[in-house]
């Protein structure tokens, strides 16, 4: 893992489910992309108390996620997550600018064991693979991002560069491909402040690499 500077990797939250903010107390887990990015909005411009009760909500029905549907595909990111299991939080999302805005999630419940059990899904079902499954206390950012890097899909026809760069790499057949895809990826967390900035620097790396390639003497 290549360390950029002003980034603290060493910051651990004290605690999954004590929040110590507003922002992330409402945003705790809420599924869909959209409706977290109005409530930040309306957070901000201090008029949360104006936004329908059904925004707010955690998971929405089928009608509420129907009617939502109608108004633009992108609404659909993150509504169709499967539901948390008792005591679980999202820690981190991999956001996509698919069509229909897909949402990968990253969360943690406490386990019989006494430790935090980690795991990461989808709108899809499918299976994946963590380099660990749990720990004894809330992860550094370092090791967040390990996981994200090291963790894969369990599908042979996943392209290399783990979760974080994969799904980049998925979809950029020519070199040409990358800058078309710079914001194809998006990963953020409302516990790891600066997750997302360490992020938006490895993508910039990954749309200059082909240029470096490109300008290497044969």
């Amino acid at each position: 893992m290549k360390a950029y500077t002003r980034i603290d990797y060493s910051f651990a939250p004290a605690s999954y489910w004590e929040e110590d903010d507003l922002l992330q107390t409402v945003l705790r887990n809420v599924k869909g992309e959209n409706r977290r990015q109005m409530i930040i909005d309306y957070l901000k411009a201090g008029q949360l108390d104006e936004l329908d009760e059904v925004l707010l909500a955690d998971e929405l029905g089928k009608d509420d996620r129907d009617r939502l549907a109608r108004i633009h595909p992108s609404f659909m990111g993150g509504e169709y997550l499967p539901g948390y299991l008792p005591g679980e939080v999202e820690i981190a999302r991999i956001c996509l600018q698919s069509t229909t805005s897909d949402v990968i999630s990253v969360r943690a419940r406490p386990s019989a064991r006494s430790t935090i059990a980690y795991r990461v899904v989808d709108e899809y079902e499918e299976e994946f693979v963590l380099p660990f499954k749990e720990s004894s206390e809330p992860l550094t950012l370092k090791e967040l991002i390990q996981l994200l890097d090291d963790g894969t899909m369990q599908n042979s026809g996943f392209a290399a560069g783990g979760l974080s760069l994969g799904y980049n790499n998925l979809n950029a057949e020519e070199p040409g491909d990358r800058q078309r895809l710079r914001n194809f990826t998006s990963i953020s967390s409302s516990l790891y402040r600066d997750l997302h900035q360490h992020y938006e620097h490895v993508f910039d790396e990954w749309v200059s690499e082909v240029d470096v390639d490109s300008d290497s003497p044969e």
